[in-house]
C-alpha cells in the first residue's frame, strides 16, 4: 500500500501542478479533486488506491458522487429541504467512517468552521488510522473531531453509551456506508438493546438494518440520516419486514434513491439511499428511481455532475414531474403492497405497453374477413373459367 502510494503521489505532483483542480483517471475511472496540495492529494492517494483495491476497497472508500449525494442531502434543511441549505451543523457522526472521506465531504458542504464536531467510528484499526491521518491531512484540528476504533453493532463507544435519555448522544446529521449484508452474531441479550428493542434484531444473515437502527437512534429530532444499503432491506421478509413497517407506520422513512449499479469498487450490484427523519412533515414516501441515468465506463460507472443535481433537486422539491423517475407515494398505497419498498413497484423505468382497443382489433379483424372472402370470390370465377375445382 506505501509504494502504491508513493507512485501515485509522484504522479499527483504533476497532475496538481495543472491549475486547481486534480483530475486522474484509474481503470476507465476519472477522478477529480476542487483543489491542490495535500488535501487534493490525500484524495486521489485514498480513491485511487481504493480503485486499485477492488472489493477491499468497499471497507474504507465512498466513491465521491455518491458521498456527494449524502452530504448534500443532510446539508438542506430537515423540517423543509425546499428552504435550502442549513449554516451550521452542530455535529455529524459516521458509525461505519472507514477512510472519513465521507466525513470530510459533509464538511466541504458547510465550509471549515461550519460543523461544530465531526464523529466517526471504524472497526478496523489501519483504516481507522487512515481515518484520522485524512481529517489531518483536509486540515480538520484534532479538537474538532473524534474518530474512535471499535464495532458499532457492539456500541462499545463510551459517549453512546449513555443510559440516562438527558445525556443521550444525539446528531444533527448521520451518514454512513456500513459494509452490505454483513453477517454478524447478535447475542439474545442484544434483544433488549436500547437500540434495538423497539424494531426487533436484524437477522444473522444480513446486518443491514442493525447498523441503520443504531445510527437512526442516536439522530436528533431536527436532524436527518442518510445510509447506504443494498435494495434487500426494501423488500425482504421476516425480521427485516417487521422493522421496515415500524418505521414506515412511525413515519420516519422519508425517501428512497434507487443508485445505478457498479458505482462502487466493493461490489457491481445496485444500492440505494435510505434517508430517515425524526421531524418528518409528509405523510408519504419520495422514491426516485436513478438507476438509468449514469455515464458508462470501462470497469465503474459514474455519475456526472447532472445526474447528482438532479437527485438532489428532486429530493429537495419532492418532484415528481417525470413518474418514470420519481414519485411522492401514498402510506395508504404502501400499506397495499404490504409495506414492500421494492422501487420498480412504484416508479417503473419499463416502457409503457400499448393500449389496446378491442373494439378496433375486432373491426380490423372483421374487415380483413371480408375482404378474404371478396377475393376469393373473384378468385373462383376464374377458376370455374378455366373448368378448374374452385377453393371451399
Amino acid at each position: 500500500m506505501i509504494e502504491l502510494f508513493e507512485q501515485n503521489e509522484r504522479k499527483a505532483d504533476r497532475q496538481s501542478s495543472k491549475g486547481n483542480q486534480l483530475k486522474w483517471e484509474n481503470k476507465g475511472v476519472w477522478y477529480k479533486a476542487d483543489y491542490t496540495g495535500y488535501e487534493g492529494l490525500s484524495e486521489y492517494l485514498i480513491s485511487n488506491f481504493a480503485a486499485n483495491a477492488g472489493k477491499k476497497a468497499g471497507e474504507f472508500y465512498t466513491p465521491q458522487q455518491v458521498s456527494t449525494i449524502l452530504s448534500r442531502i443532510v446539508s438542506l434543511d430537515s423540517q423543509d429541504p425546499s428552504t435550502g441549505k442549513k449554516s451550521k451543523l452542530r455535529n455529524v457522526l459516521d458509525f461505519a467512517c472507514g477512510s472519513g472521506s465521507l466525513l470530510i465531504n459533509v464538511r466541504k458542504q458547510f465550509g471549515a468552521n461550519g460543523i461544530g464536531q465531526i464523529y466517526g467510528q471504524e472497526k478496523n484499526i489501519t483504516t481507522y488510522n487512515l481515518a484520522r491521518m485524512n481529517m489531518l491531512l483536509h486540515g480538520v484540528k484534532d479538537s474538532e473531531f473524534q474518530i474512535h476504533h471499535g464495532d458499532s453493532l457492539l456500541n462499545d463507544w463510551n459517549i453512546l453509551n449513555e443510559m440516562n435519555p438527558a445525556k443521550k448522544m444525539q446528531f444533527e446529521a448521520v451518514v454512513a456506508n456500513p459494509p452490505f449484508s454483513y453477517r454478524w452474531q447478535p447475542k439474545e441479550e442484544m434483544a433488549e438493546d436500547f437500540r434495538f428493542k423497539n424494531y426487533g434484531l436484524a437477522p444473522k444473515s444480513a446486518a443491514d438494518f442493525a447498523f441503520l437502527l443504531h445510527g437512526f437512534h442516536f439522530l436528533s429530532d431536527d436532524g436527518t440520516m442518510a445510509i447506504i444499503l443494498p435494495h434487500g432491506v426494501l423488500f425482504r421478509g421476516g425480521t427485516e419486514e417487521k422493522i421496515r413497517t415500524k418505521l414506515l407506520k412511525d413515519g420516519n422513512i422519508y425517501a428512497i434513491i434507487g443508485l445505478p449499479a457498479n458505482l462502487f469498487f466493493s461490489t457491481g450490484i445496485p444500492v440505494c439511499i435510505l434517508v430517515l427523519k425524526k421531524c418528518k412533515k409528509y405523510d408519504d414516501v419520495l422514491i426516485i428511481n436513478a438507476s438509468e441515468y449514469f455515464e458508462k465506463g470501462k470497469r465503474q460507472n459514474t455519475l456526472l455532475p447532472e445526474h447528482i443535481d438532479r437527485i438532489i433537486e428532486t429530493y429537495q422539491y419532492r418532484k415528481e414531474d417525470d413518474k418514470k423517475y420519481s414519485r411522492r407515494v401514498s402510506m395508504e398505497e404502501i400499506e397495499k403492497n404490504g409495506y414492500n419498498l421494492n422501487i420498480s413497484r412504484y416508479v417503473s423505468t419499463a416502457p409503457e405497453e400499448e393500449i389496446v382497443d378491442i373494439e378496433e382489433v375486432r373491426q380490423e379483424l372483421e374487415k380483413i374477413e371480408n375482404d378474404i372472402n371478396v377475393a376469393k370470390a373473384r378468385h373462383n370465377e376464374f377458376l370455374k373459367e378455366l373448368g378448374l375445382n374452385l377453393l371451399p
